[in-house]
């Protein structure tokens, strides 16, 4: 059987610590993403937070290509919006029969002005979230590395300044609440990826500014946004 166009390499994230090799990479299968889940965040945003766990329901979920994952922290612009927002958040990587391997910290860019124009219309978030280069992430560090997650401050720094800090606690639904969530409607495998949804203080970027994620001294994402690339 012959390929018709040719076929493209699974997008590798570094693997650190954790006694893996230094050329240790993950392959990347799918990307999960959640939404509203701190109830700050959902605020900001106009939405209504549950007030008990009770009242939580499903989470918000929505998937980015494969492709979008960012590992050398540089960003292009991207192109149809003035709007770029930053959300960090931790990200959990499964490894063998879907069981968390690792994290890591990373970014889900948003095209704010293109989601909130869907959001307005009832129609999908792809165009404000599904774009090239919106997913930079740092490297992976196995999750015995990270250990308990509740207490661990997640922070987003931009050109110096603070702009989002939160413990993990805060989180609505926890990692086994989204995983459980995520296997009633997808097959969860190897490779996935699942962005565990941002903090209050989302805003704006420029080209550039320079960003910094950290999950406490365990996880870090420096990286900067670079200008438009040229069309043509």
């Amino acid at each position: 059987m012959t390929d018709v166009v040719p076929a493209h390499a699974p997008v590798r994230i570094p693997v650190e610590g954790g006694g893996t090799a230094s050329t240790s990479t993950f392959p990347v299968r799918r990307i999960f993403c959640v939404g509203r889940n701190f109830a700050d965040h959902a605020k900001e945003m106009g939405a209504t937070a549950p007030a008990s766990k009770a009242e939580r329901g499903d989470p918000v979920l929505f998937t980015k290509p494969a492709d979008a994952i960012v590992v050398d922290g540089v960003v292009p612009y991207p192109s149809a919006t003035n709007d770029l927002h930053h959300e960090v958040e931790l990200v959990v990587a499964l490894g063998e029969n879907a069981r968390v391997f690792g994290y890591a910290v990373g970014l889900d860019l948003t095209r704010r002005d293109l989601q909130s124009a869907a959001k307005a219309k009832g129609l999908p978030w792809d165009t404000g979230k599904a774009f090239d280069h919106s997913a930079p992430i740092s490297a992976i560090v196995p999750a015995a590395q990270v250990g308990d997650l509740a207490p661990r401050t997640l922070s987003l720094t931009v050109n110096g300044t603070l702009r989002q800090r939160s413990t993990l606690d805060q989180m609505i639904w926890d990692v086994p609440d989204v995983l459980e969530a995520l296997a009633r409607y997808f097959t969860l495998q190897a490779g996935d990826l699942v962005f565990m949804g941002t903090p209050a203080g989302v805003a704006a970027l420029q080209p550039g500014d320079v960003f910094s994620a950290r999950l406490d001294d365990v996880l870090a994402l420096d990286g900067r946004i670079a200008p438009p690339l040229a069309v043509g």
